[in-house]
């Protein structure tokens, strides 16, 4: 009985670092969905005419940015503290031939005081690269910006098909 209560703070300590590392992976799958959404959402209902482009940009983009907020956890405070959430941007750049919506979520520190005891040059230390640098500042430093991009074509209405001689 003793060891059990022993070992339980240690047992908390490595379910919340696991909840951690598993709340970032959520947070790169919900973005990755969110961003499909985003584009697909654009690419079925811009417009290709000139004089709907701040509809476009004044109305479609802000709703669709509101929606993808609301998909990722903005609106709930346990969920933005769970995945770190800080800021969203849905950014469009329309080409002629490709609409380029590109997702860009910031995130807080993720707070887990444990991992950040050493400093950043002993712990990425050769063979280590970028990715443990941003990692590390990713738990202990700062927040990180990720970001997706999506490319959809400017236009992806069906056009009525008509067999020839049908009419």
């Amino acid at each position: 009985m003793t060891e059990v209560v022993l070992l339980f703070p240690l047992f908390m300590i490595i379910v919340l670092l696991t909840a951690k590392i598993f709340a970032l992976l959520v947070l790169v799958q919900k973005m990755e969905i969110a961003s499909f959404y985003a584009a697909r959402r654009w690419q079925l209902e811009s417009h290709l005419n000139a004089d709907y482009a701040g509809w476009d940009q004044g109305t479609l983009r802000p709703d669709i940015e509101k929606k993808v907020k609301a998909y990722m956890g903005f609106n709930s405070p346990s969920t933005a503290k769970f995945l770190n959430l800080r800021a969203l941007n849905v950014n469009v750049v329309t080409t002629q031939v490709w609409n380029v919506v590109t997702l860009t979520v910031e995130t807080n520190p993720a707070g887990v005081k444990i991992l950040c005891k050493y400093p950043k040059q002993a712990i990425c230390a050769a063979p280590y690269g970028t990715a443990c640098n941003d990692g590390y500042d990713y738990l202990c430093v700062g927040g990180k910006k990720l970001e997706v991009v999506k490319y959809v074509p400017s236009r992806d209405r069906p056009i009525q098909f008509i067999l020839p001689g049908m009419k």
